[in-house]
């Protein structure tokens, strides 16, 4: 049956799914950060090597479209990470314009020191793995309707 709209209900803060998200965002970054911080890794630069782990050589823009983020901030966490050594980026010969993004050695060797991350979000949510795949797939649904 479905629910009355209540006008006070509705402007309460806790009935706000986007405070639901925000708050639990706030809370999941707040849970990686002493995890990346032994990587000596942002969430967000930790984000950019999850993309690369996966598919190293990737055009700035590409990463740009994974993490949607815009250039003006990827550029910044690029260079960060390259002055870490553990991207390198290099322009496209044929056009100066593209830049690939490509895991340097080190960059590599991090993947190994960052496996024990997923296990660790996991444990702290309490959720089995069957829960938090269905929770992710609903997540990436809202975003893709929201997003229209």
């Amino acid at each position: 049956m479905p629910q009355k709209y209540d006008p006070d209900q509705a402007l309460l803060l806790d009935n706000q799914l986007c405070f639901a998200l925000y708050s639990t965002s706030l809370a999941m970054t707040k849970l990686y950060k002493p995890l990346l911080e032994e990587l000596g890794l942002t969430y967000p630069q930790y984000l950019a090597m999850l993309v690369l782990w996966e598919r190293d050589g990737v055009m700035v823009s590409e990463l740009g479209e994974r993490l949607f983020l815009d250039s003006g901030t990827l550029t910044p966490l690029l260079k960060r990470l390259e002055a870490m050594g553990f991207v390198a980026r290099i322009r496209a010969v044929e056009d100066e314009r593209r830049v690939h993004v490509t895991l340097t050695a080190q960059g590599r060797k991090l993947k190994a020191r960052a496996e024990k991350i997923p296990g660790c979000i996991r444990a702290a949510s309490q959720c089995s793995i069957g829960e938090l795949m269905q929770l992710k797939e609903r997540l990436r649904d809202l975003r893709t309707q929201l997003a229209g």
